[in-house]
């Protein structure tokens, strides 16, 4: 038998190597606002009302997908806390919203908030505060100018690179053709028209251009006035109920020209079905399968997201590509979650976000979510489609541009 001196140096030896990994367990584990061994907050504002209304359902398939994550035991063992409160599509709605989400509910991180002009509003407050502003629902070129605001990213491929791309498709297939542009008069519409200038190069002298705003009941005097100008080519720049009206409109007054939707307004469901007759032959661009195309539901990944969507929101349309953007957005949030893993700081979060390098399962084939710290644009492809009357078709091959 062992001494009494000898176990008992061996028992405090015990103890202390456990209690040495026990504090080291910890230290491993660091926490800011909204983090904890259980559940990690993060929120969002979000357009339940107002005149985008439509892209509620974009936050409604994100928060879908957290819950099916929580359902599958979380992110490393934690779950997902999702608050979102409704902004009306207001940017001091959205100031008001985004400060009650840091300040009272002590969310880890802002995530997908829509609009160019409602991220400008808050980005110089995150900013100021430290809170990652994660994929931004707006694809203004500034929300990936990482070196001025550290703590913000895009997500989608920018309003620029989409512009050049119909610029430059409108100077080849009509050299000669007059172009007709409805355009939101917003920062969105205005970032959308600096890049079709640039693809459109001397062409830009063409343009005649009407604008609207978002509080404008109809826009049909504005379609009248660009038909009068004997444009052959229309570009809509144009969130969803004002890009159905537009192509409605066009329609019902015998104007035909070759008509570009900006990416914002390409969904089937919301926007070219009832636009009826008027969308056929509408081009737009886009970085996501379509989900009315019988060949992407012909597939294993539309067959698990349609799975996901009768599951866990069945009153969402699986056909409208709103709801795949916000599928989409939120995996791309988890996998965030897990590579920062049990250090669920500030900082570190936004660290994994500027480190991504993967495929998501509803992206168009070839397209992938990289970013770096010195690139915040983390989808930079896109391809040209057009509808058919049912569904897009591409046109040409894939862009890539920011």
């Amino acid at each position: 038998m062992a001494p009494f001196f000898q176990r008992r140096t061996f028992s405090l030896a015990l103890l202390v190597a456990a209690m040495a990994t026990g504090l080291s367990a910890q230290a491993q584990k660091r926490y800011d606002p909204g983090a904890s061994d259980t559940e990690i907050k993060i929120g969002s504002p979000a357009p339940y009302s107002g005149p985008v209304s439509a892209y509620g359902t974009i936050i409604k398939s994100a928060a879908a997908y957290f819950a099916k994550v929580n359902a599958d035991g979380g992110v490393n063992g934690r779950k997902i806390n999702y608050i979102t409160y409704d902004d009306a599509f207001t940017p001091a709605k959205t100031v008001e919203q985004v400060r009650k989400l840091v300040e009272q509910d002590e969310v880890l991180s802002i995530f997908l908030p829509i609009g160019t002009s409602h991220n400008l509003a808050i980005q110089k407050y995150l900013n100021a505060k430290k809170v990652p502003q994660l994929f931004v629902g707006t694809g203004a070129t500034r929300f990936g100018e990482v070196k001025e605001n550290p703590w913000t990213i895009g997500w989608q491929p920018t309003y620029h690179a989409e512009a050049v791309a119909f610029g430059q498709h409108i100077a080849r297939s009509k050299p000669n053709a007059k172009i007709a542009v409805l355009q939101a008069n917003d920062d969105f519409g205005k970032d959308f028209m600096r890049g079709l200038v640039e693809g459109l190069g001397a062409k830009a002298k063409d343009v005649v251009t009407q604008t609207y705003e978002t509080t404008d009941p109809t826009i049909d005097s504005q379609i009248l006035t660009l038909k009068g100008s004997n444009a052959e080519s229309l570009v809509i720049l144009a969130t969803p109920r004002f890009a159905t009206m537009a192509l409605k409109k066009a329609q019902e007054i015998g104007w035909a020209p070759a008509r570009y939707v900006a990416s914002v307004s390409q969904s089937v469901a919301s926007v070219m079905k009832p636009a009826g007759e008027g969308a056929k032959g509408a081009i737009s661009a886009t970085y996501m399968r379509d989900p009315t195309d019988p060949a992407t539901q012909a597939s294993r990944e539309y067959a698990e997201y349609a799975a996901f969507m009768k599951q866990y929101y069945p009153a969402g349309d699986p056909t409208d590509s709103l709801n795949v953007l916000g599928y989409s957005a939120a995996q791309t949030m988890v996998q965030v979650l897990k590579q920062a893993g049990d250090t669920l700081t500030r900082e570190n979060v936004m660290k994994q976000a500027l480190n991504l390098n993967l495929t998501l399962p509803m992206l168009y084939a070839g397209v992938e979510v990289k970013t770096s710290p010195t690139d915040a644009y983390p989808i930079e492809k896109l391809q040209l489609i057009q509808f058919n009357g049912s569904r897009y078709e591409p046109v040409g091959s894939m862009l890539v541009g920011r």
